[in-house]
């Protein structure tokens, strides 16, 4: 069993993005029929809200680039979610989210601050850096892929002149990669140190939902842990929870918004018919099925991790707190399971590997990976 250290202690030597999706990492069997349902949140289909609406944009002609009806009342319905005048830019990606994102506050002499296993230093193929123009990516390590105020402010004061990057942007993730989440007191004092230091906070949102149902049972609502609590940009995820091509950029304030329209189109992300993927915003935020859809994944990853805490040779690396379940395996348990047809990724370390639930996840699909571990272990 790997030993993982203590709270305060280098997580980073432990995340090794380049092994984490490496061929060896995947079911090279296929004796077992291909299961991707915990492989990733992005595997599951689209909900059926989403389904719905794209066919019923497409009953008629309408306005390109984002000038119909169905934009206007997705940038109305997301400015309802925060509870404050938003201006929302819709996206493809997450990629181009939060590069463009980022390029919007950071010059290329300066540098972005974020964590260790933020998809912005791991996961973006250089992205930001391309966008910003050459801005430096400063990963800094933390308990639970989170970020506290005493690992940044050494990083915030580093710079010497014009020797070396002055940061510009902190970039946190809610929820994190590892499935945790910022309590808005975290978020408020992160972001209080970063403006004290004259940076800008952004916030990738990818599995926003899954921690904006996390803290609203908590009695926070996402304007408490964004812009009240000192946030300027949220790239605001949909793909990860029943949509597709369906990602959007929020600024709170419009002097930041500035020009940024530009900025989506010279990437390659303003959409000609983005008709549809607006018309999916409509029907997850308006009805609430957004909520209940990430609803559903925190709570299918709960049923697995409750399973997995029964098994003597299975170890939890964090606490569920979103739709993802992070976990200790013996190794060759795994390799069965891979050989079962069984698809997920190694993420943390030598033998931490990630399960993701999503909207799709059934009670039944929890309880057939448990139980063939069961009997892998058993054979074992």
């Amino acid at each position: 069993m790997h030993s993982y250290p203590a709270p305060g202690a280098d997580h980073f030597s432990l995340f090794n993005p380049r092994r984490k999706r490496h061929a060896a990492d995947m079911s090279a069997s296929t004796a077992g029929h291909p299961d991707y349902t915990f492989a990733s949140d992005n595997a599951a289909g689209l909900a059926p809200e989403s389904a719905a609406a794209v066919a019923a944009a497409n009953v008629a002609s309408a306005p390109s680039y984002g000038d119909d009806d169905w934009s206007a009342r997705a940038r109305e319905a997301i400015g309802r979610i925060f509870e404050t005048p938003c201006e929302v830019f819709f996206v493809f990606n997450g990629t181009a989210a939060n590069a463009l994102a980022l390029a919007q506050f950071c010059r290329s002499y300066q540098s972005i601050v974020c964590h260790a296993c933020s998809h912005v230093d791991t996961d973006e193929c250089g992205a930001p850096e391309f966008f910003t123009g050459g801005s430096k990516i400063i990963p800094v390590a933390g308990p639970g892929a989170k970020l506290r105020v005493a690992e940044l402010e050494p990083v915030f004061w580093r710079a010497h002149g014009v020797h070396f990057p002055r940061p510009g942007v902190l970039s946190l993730t809610q929820a994190t990669e590892w499935g945790t989440v910022y309590t808005p007191d975290e978020v408020r004092a992160l972001a209080a140190a970063a403006k004290a230091s004259g940076l800008a906070v952004h916030l990738d949102g990818a599995r926003f939902a899954n921690a904006a149902v996390t803290l609203a049972a908590r009695g926070h609502s996402p304007a408490d842990w964004t812009w009240r609590a000192g946030v300027d940009v949220v790239c605001l995820g949909g793909t990860k929870n029943g949509m597709s091509a369906a990602e959007a950029v929020v600024f709170f304030n419009p002097d930041h918004a500035r020009g940024f329209e530009f900025r989506v189109k010279q990437a390659g992300q303003l959409a000609a018919k983005q008709r549809f993927a607006s018309a999916q915003w409509c029907a997850q935020l308006e009805g609430g099925a957004w909520l209940r859809h990430a609803g559903h994944a925190n709570a299918m990853a709960r049923r697995l991790a409750t399973a997995l805490r029964t098994f003597p040779h299975v170890k939890l690396i964090a606490e569920p707190e979103a739709n993802g379940v992070f976990v200790e395996l013996p190794r060759a348990a795994v390799e069965a399971l891979w050989a079962r047809g069984w698809h997920f990724h190694r993420f943390i370390g030598e033998h931490g590997y990630r399960l993701m639930c999503s909207w799709a996840t059934a009670p039944a699909d929890v309880d057939r990976l448990v139980n063939e571990l069961r009997a892998v272990l058993g054979a074992g």
